[in-house]
């Protein structure tokens, strides 16, 4: 099994990306969020045991993840094509994988976004509280000012995308971060791309990283 990781902070595209590659090219794109629901919405005694944890308001302990983890790659061939996304977050996460042959990683894509662009792009964000419909001030605009298209209700910026706390979410990622991008960096498993480019770009640079 080909396992790739996306590092990346939030804002900075790596969902795009790995949802695209996933509809056009076959890749099996993992996220924690889906891979938590999935386990939780069959029943699966490990989803069961993540749910009691998220239930009481805490995080989901590693062990348990990477059996999350394990759960979601099973059912795949052994020459699947896999793109990790929001996982591993921390150094021993990626010590945990490592120590499973089927999920040992083989490279980890890092997307790099300037600190300035990162906090425009999240806090440009606006949500329809009545039908749920996503928008961008810069990106996907409404066509009339601060109202949404579809059922003309006033659009509202979530509290996680208030600057301040988009400063904090990225301060805490940088402090994970690190110590993933030297971790695969000493295994010679990362490889760095300017995310900062359209959409078009990157995925050409991905798509010639993988293939390799």
């Amino acid at each position: 099994m080909n396992i790739t990781v996306f590092l990346g902070a939030p804002g900075s595209g790596k969902g795009t990306q790995a949802k695209q590659l996933s509809e056009s090219f076959g890749f099996t794109h993992l996220s924690t969020g889906d891979m938590l629901r999935a386990a939780i919405k069959q029943k699966l005694p490990v989803g069961l045991k993540a749910k009691s944890y998220m239930d009481q308001g805490n995080l989901v302990p590693d062990s348990v993840m990477i059996e999350v983890l394990e759960e979601a790659l099973a059912p795949l061939k052994d020459t699947a094509k896999v793109i990790l996304d929001g996982f591993p977050r921390t150094v021993p996460q990626a010590e945990a994988l490592d120590k499973n042959q089927k999920t040992r990683v083989n490279r980890a894509i890092n997307f790099q976004v300037p600190e300035k662009i990162l906090i425009s792009r999240l806090t440009g964000r606006r949500t329809c509280p009545n039908c749920g419909e996503s928008y961008h001030l810069v990106f996907i605009p409404p066509i009339k000012a601060d109202t949404c298209d579809k059922c003309a209700t006033k659009l509202i910026q979530r509290t996680d995308d208030s600057e301040d706390v988009v400063q904090r979410r990225l301060d805490v990622f940088k402090t994970q971060n690190q110590g993933l991008l030297d971790y695969f960096s000493g295994q010679n498993k990362l490889m760095t791309l300017d995310a900062d480019k359209p959409v078009t770009n990157i995925q050409s640079e991905i798509l010639r990283v993988l293939e390799r």
